[in-house]
């Protein structure tokens, strides 16, 4: 599990994410221009403040227990162009310019994997209805 004492994160920052039982947020990313979301990621304060101060998506990896720049080995950077913390502090948006493919599979984004799921159309009130 991440140092979150160890961390140079702005405090006032810090004390507004609500993170899970291992210190993490989620960071949805998204393509800045697009709007295309591209993958979901892990991030400890450590992560968010190299995200924000190096221009570069940084992630925990909660499989590997280390941090993780994305593109050093692929070469599929994520240079960040904005983030946003949610109403709750329990998530980020980052959004980039992604270069290549945001999936660890090579897809543009992890979620084009065929793993769209069957949606109930309308509102389930309006078949109680009838």
């Amino acid at each position: 599990m991440p140092d979150l004492t160890a961390s140079p994160l702005d405090p006032a920052l810090a004390d507004r994410l609500k993170r899970d039982a291992d210190g993490l947020v989620a960071a949805i990313v998204q393509q800045h221009d697009s709007g295309e979301v591209l993958m979901l990621g892990w991030m400890d304060d450590e992560a968010l403040h190299r995200t924000l101060t190096t221009g570069r998506v940084t992630f925990w990896s909660r499989s590997r227990q280390e941090y993780w720049r994305k593109g050093d080995t692929s070469g599929h950077v994520q240079h960040v162009r904005s983030v946003a913390i949610d109403c709750d502090g329990d998530a980020l948006l980052v959004k980039v310019d992604q270069v290549g493919a945001a999936c660890h599979t090579g897809a543009r984004t992890c979620f084009d994997a065929g793993g769209e799921l069957p949606a109930v159309v309308g509102n389930p009130q309006d078949e109680e209805a009838r």
